[in-house]
């Protein structure tokens, strides 16, 4: 089940503790991929809060937003980039996408191996994506009063096994949002000293989301049977009498005393 954009919009814009989540995310986000010069880089989900960095270096930003969430401007002051989609339906061409981040997304999904197989599609060769999902055995995945309360939360293998599914290979992994889900004034100051201590300190545990880069698994084009027919010997001329050389005559090869 999706949230509602509005409710997302107001946490992440409007509460002292979503803006918090929105900086420990983005600062995540933004040391696994420092630049995204010249590339085009999409969002799905409510990912929106997280592109920002990318609007100046990037060839193009888009923000995708599923029908049954809902969609808003964004960004503010800017021309608009978002856009509402199906779910398993996006309109982007197949290998466009460069870099690919869903926050909000695969967690709320009700079909997420659709869901995964269109990520691949969009992703391009050398393509990577970004998967941010609730965290299992963090607090964020226990309070309902945070958008990372609802829907399914993950362990760390149970996302990439689902990824591993999905034609995705895992590149590397981490949590963030170390601080606790509290809108009391002492943990909201103290916000950035539990980010850099809890990456130090149980980080699977404590973390509240859960941020696994994958990249996407390409074959080599293949014909069923290729192999075999270039294993066997051409059979062309099978049925036909076999071919002896003629002896190559002796007499006929001396020379003639007559013509010297």
């Amino acid at each position: 089940m999706h949230l509602d954009v509005v409710d997302l919009r107001n946490f992440y814009y409007r509460t002292q503790l979503g803006r918090v989540a929105q900086r420990s995310i983005r600062d995540t986000v933004t040391k696994i991929w420092p630049d995204a010069r010249g590339q085009t880089v999409v969002g799905f989900g409510f990912a929106v809060p997280f592109l920002r960095p990318f609007l100046d270096s990037a060839r193009r930003v888009i923000g995708l937003m599923p029908a049954q969430q809902g969609v808003m401007p964004w960004p503010a002051g800017m021309p608009n980039v978002s856009v509402l989609c199906e779910e398993t339906s996006w309109p982007i061409p197949t290998g466009m996408v460069d870099r690919l981040l869903v926050v909000h997304g695969l967690e709320t999904s009700e079909h997420p191996s659709t869901l995964l197989e269109e990520c691949s599609r969009v992703l391009g060769p050398g393509g990577r994506a970004l998967f941010i999902v609730p965290n299992r055995s963090g607090l964020w995945a226990r309070r309902d009063g945070t958008p990372f309360g609802f829907g399914h939360p993950y362990s760390l293998s149970q996302l990439e096994s689902q990824l591993k599914r999905h034609a995705f290979t895992p590149e590397r992994s981490q949590a963030s949002l170390f601080a606790p889900p509290s809108n009391k004034r002492f943990w909201l100051r103290t916000a950035d000293f539990w980010d850099g201590t809890g990456r130090h300190v149980l980080p699977w545990l404590a973390g509240g989301v859960l941020v696994v880069e994958a990249s996407k698994q390409t074959y080599a084009p293949s014909r069923p049977g290729l192999r075999e027919v270039v294993r066997r010997p051409l059979r062309v001329l099978e049925g036909l009498p076999a071919q002896v050389p003629a002896p190559v005559s002796t007499q006929s090869a001396r020379p003639n005393p007559a013509r010297a």
